[in-house]
């Protein structure tokens, strides 16, 4: 496995303005990542430079639409870590929350927060209906978002409860969106939120259609979001 970072990949650093000597970070992540997946299946992109540039500025590619400050970001859907552990490299001052369902991806992500020695991070074992509920996160996080978990109209239910006032749900997609953002723009007036910004991916490696739907969160989310897992499923918003 090739222990170097490739040249498009600090170019795409640079575009996002994040700092160079985090490549070593980045490195270890790769490194840890290829290394379990032979045993835990975390991950279909086994290519060391498909890595970098799928996974690490995929993720990094969210600071196109958010990069403030001293956020609180909750990461849905976390599985190997993305977007949630690349932003945290990438912003240390962040607090991050992992949100997984799945007990060996927890456990590697628990791994990556101690191996990379990261502050302010949380791994939480559950699911976003269940988290959604629970008072100590609702409307608690700054910046929302969930990566290749599902439809807009669920995801929206899922994020919108946790969403703080003003805050942003971000949610990159790819392909044709229309009709699923009729239904994202539907389902979203019911969760409290409403869309601001359809940002378009311009990143080394990522010239493929990519785009990071961005949700304000205008008003608390109605107390009855988000439903069971069940209802979500058998009748979504929009």
């Amino acid at each position: 496995m090739s222990d170097t970072l490739t040249r498009e990949f600090y170019e795409g650093l640079t575009k996002l303005g994040v700092q160079g000597h985090l490549a070593d970070q980045f490195l270890l992540y790769r490194q840890e990542l290829l290394d379990w997946n032979t045993r835990t299946n975390l991950t279909a992109i086994t290519d060391p430079e498909e890595v970098l540039s799928k996974h690490f500025l995929d993720s990094l590619s969210l600071l196109l639409a958010y990069d403030q400050p001293g956020i609180h970001l909750l990461d849905i859907g976390s599985g190997a870590g993305f977007p949630g552990l690349p932003l945290k490299i990438a912003r240390p001052e962040w607090r991050v929350t992992l949100l997984e369902a799945t007990n060996k991806k927890v456990a590697f992500l628990r791994h990556m927060v101690e191996i990379l020695q990261l502050e302010g991070v949380e791994v939480i074992h559950g699911r976003a209906e269940e988290v959604g509920r629970k008072s100590e996160y609702r409307a608690a996080f700054d910046v929302i978002t969930a990566r290749a978990v599902a439809s807009l109209p669920v995801l929206l239910e899922y994020c919108a409860p946790c969403c703080r006032i003003n805050g942003r749900i971000i949610l990159p997609k790819k392909g044709d969106l229309s009709t699923e953002l009729l239904q994202g723009k539907r389902a979203a007036s019911q969760v409290g939120a409403v869309f601001a910004a359809d940002v378009l991916i311009e990143l080394p490696g990522l010239a493929d259609g990519r785009r990071l739907l961005v949700w304000k969160q205008q008003k608390l989310c109605p107390a009855q979001f988000p439903r069971s897992g069940a209802a979500i499923a058998k009748k979504p918003l929009g």
